[in-house]
């Protein structure tokens, strides 16, 4: 009878929880019994093992191999415990000294020849395994995506016999190459001539951590305004930015090595499902909000979206993360986004237009905005026209906008005072909020003026209270001003009438 030990790590949203893969070998007749809430797809890996062994010139047992993947109530699927199973059997068969293994976790799938190929979620086990004290055995694909972990011990296997070639030695086994991670450049604000307001707007929301709504006639720059506010944020800290990164390794979508400082942009088509806005599947995957996590998510034609879909970011945009509940499992993925979005102020696009185009009715603009839900408007901060350009503003000539790198670095300040504070103003607690907006006589009966004309609702009062907090800090003012406050109310279209009026 014949035991041995090898550790895994599997995949729970953006954790890698610890799998501890028990071989027994015993009398009876020849079969593998795998146990431990295996899916099929790890069920699987008998034949791959099986395989594998016998075309690396290794003895497969004629014996009752029992394979347990502990802890049992943790669910298993995929192929990244193939290459652990392996070097178990041959751990418990003698042909592998059993006390090699302690010091490694090994993940990856094997190919029939004993290639080792790739796996998602290579990133959090390199972080878990660094946690451990452990040494982490990769395949080739999942190196430059395990290289991020800085303080983790990663080698690199391209077969299974240069895995066991290793084990003894360590230096036998390369440790992964760390990847060059100077980023690459962001669309520039330079490239949007005028639009005034909607570039002030945009400053404002990076500054805050807030969210917009651009409203606006077909053509007129909310996409290209949209897009250019990543270039506008701060790169990401550290441990942010591995958590991104952590969720694009769960995700399956591929880690670029040169953007994972970068803030993400993720901008879903309106036919999107809820599920892949918030994620879903089975076993669940993150979705676009989660993927957009410390970053922008954009949704252009914000009212040609599903209700439910659009419905379902409410949760996430007050409380920063989202649970997804199967019968089998619940998994909780962060999902502090910057949501950016975009409409046309009518059916056809045109009201309030100059050229006086629209032929909407008021009913008809009323059941297009009725589309969006109140409450789901009222999470948004800013509500901003953008107006349609004159053709002599598109002239070549024209100056360009000022660039993103001078407005950047009063976003950068603005941020430093927000974090001496405990947090960017859009995430304030109500406490701390209220120490820091607190407002003049004066100011006090122009915002409940305002709240009286406009009919907002407590939200939307303290939506505001924070982008006027946001234009102080812009401002490098110790308090609230008169002028910030006016700014900040002006910020709300839609609680003004019909879109464009």
């Amino acid at each position: 009878m014949s035991l041995a030990l090898v550790h895994s790590r599997a995949r729970a949203g953006v954790d890698a929880p610890l799998v501890r893969i028990e071989v027994h070998l015993s009398g009876g007749l020849p079969v593998t019994q795998i146990v431990g809430l295996a899916e099929t797809s790890v069920r699987e890996s008998r034949e791959r093992v099986r395989a594998a062994l016998l075309c690396a010139r290794f003895d497969f047992p004629q014996r009752r191999i029992t394979l347990n993947l502990a802890p049992a109530d943790l669910p298993k699927e995929g192929g990244r415990y193939d290459l652990a199973i392996a070097l178990g059997i041959l751990a418990a068969s003698g042909q592998v000294d059993p006390q090699s293994l302690l010091q490694y976790e090994f993940i990856g799938e094997l190919g029939l020849t004993g290639e080792l190929r790739p796996v998602s979620g290579a990133l959090p086990a390199a972080i878990a395994a660094a946690e451990a004290g452990r040494i982490l055995i990769v395949p080739p694909g999942n190196a430059a995506e395990a290289a991020l972990a800085q303080h983790a011990d990663v080698r690199v296997a391209r077969t299974l016999l240069e895995c066991c070639a290793g084990l003894g030695n360590p230096r036998l086994l390369p440790q992964v190459e760390r990847v060059d991670t100077t980023p690459l450049p962001l669309p520039d604000l330079a490239d949007v001539r005028g639009q005034a307001l909607a570039r002030r707007a945009l400053e404002v929301a990076a500054a805050g951590g807030h969210h917009l709504l651009l409203i606006g006639s077909p053509g007129c720059g909310k996409t290209l305004l949209a897009s250019r506010l990543p270039s506008l944020l701060p790169d990401s800290e550290e441990i942010d930015a591995l958590q991104l990164a952590a969720i694009t390794s769960v995700s399956g979508e591929g880690l670029d090595p040169k953007r994972w400082r970068q803030r993400p942009f993720r901008a879903p088509h309106h036919s999107a499902s809820a599920a892949a806005l918030v994620g879903g599947g089975n076993p669940p995957c993150p979705g676009e909000i989660s993927l957009a996590h410390h970053g922008v998510l954009f949704l252009d034609e914000l009212p040609e979206w599903n209700r439910s879909a659009l419905e379902t970011l409410r949760e996430p945009l007050e409380s920063g993360h989202i649970r997804i509940s199967r019968a089998a499992r619940s998994v909780v993925y962060p999902a502090r986004f910057q949501l950016v979005a975009a409409m046309n102020p009518c059916p056809c696009g045109w009201a309030g237009d100059r050229s006086n185009r629209c032929l909407c009715s008021d009913e008809r603009i009323t059941r297009y905005r009725a589309r969006v839900s109140g409450p789901l408007l009222d999470r948004i901060d800013l509500h901003i026209n953008v107006s349609r350009m004159d053709a002599v503003e598109l002239r070549e000539s024209t100056p360009l906008g000022e660039p993103s790198a001078s407005v950047r670095s009063r976003v950068e300040a603005a941020h430093a005072r927000q974090q001496a504070r405990g947090g960017l103003n859009a995430h304030l607690p109500p406490a701390a909020l209220r120490a820091c907006t607190r407002l003049s006589e004066a100011d006090q009966d122009l915002l409940e003026q305002a709240i009286e004309r406009l009919q907002l609702s407590a939200r939307a009062m303290h939506r505001i209270l924070r982008v006027a907090r946001t234009i102080a800090d812009l401002a490098e003012s110790e308090t609230i001003q008169t002028t910030h406050l006016a700014e900040a109310i002006g910020y709300r279209q839609l609680d003004r009438g019909k879109p464009g009026a």
